[in-house]
């Protein structure tokens, strides 16, 4: 049995942008048909969600586009660092707080941000739609679903 490829998607609180990633992320990879190639999972940076599920807006927002998310918010956790073969992160802050627990030049290589390989604005945030309204969800959708496809492609290629 070949090894899966671990992908972590992180934001701040693992409640609007990781776990709608995770979702569109496992979405696209269940529509190739290479969902066994993987392992997929998301967390925040901050464990002020810990344990609930993603925000009931981005909820909404998934569904009406056929995405249910019911991933429960966590913390990252030092061993993730060493488990993951991807840490693909959402903004500059989170790039910054998750390279700040790496203890290794490998764990520090593995995190990105998810937009660096986005030809539209390569290594962009991805803006938090927290304190906005629907159009924000819908923004934060639209760029996800177009680059977490392109990282399926990408880390499916990298498998090969």
């Amino acid at each position: 049995m070949e090894k899966k490829t671990a992908v972590l998607f992180v934001c701040l609180g693992n409640i609007c942008r990781s776990p709608l990633a995770e979702g569109l992320f496992l979405q696209a990879l269940e529509e190739r048909g290479l969902a066994h190639l993987f392992e997929v999972d998301s967390c925040g940076t901050s464990g002020q969600h810990d344990g609930e599920l993603p925000d009931r807006r981005t909820r909404q927002n998934a569904l009406f586009h056929g995405v249910a998310l019911t991933h429960s918010s966590r913390r990252i956790r030092p061993r993730d660092l060493a488990h993951f073969d991807r840490i693909l992160v959402m903004d500059d802050s989170n790039l910054q707080n998750v390279r700040a627990l790496c203890t290794t030049p490998e764990q520090y290589a593995k995190v990105e941000k998810i937009r660096s390989i986005d030809p539209d604005a390569p290594n962009a945030d991805v803006d938090d739609p927290w304190f906005g309204g629907p159009d924000g969800f819908e923004g934060v959708y639209q760029v996800l679903e177009r680059v977490t496809a392109r990282w399926v492609e990408v880390l499916t290629a990298e498998q090969t």
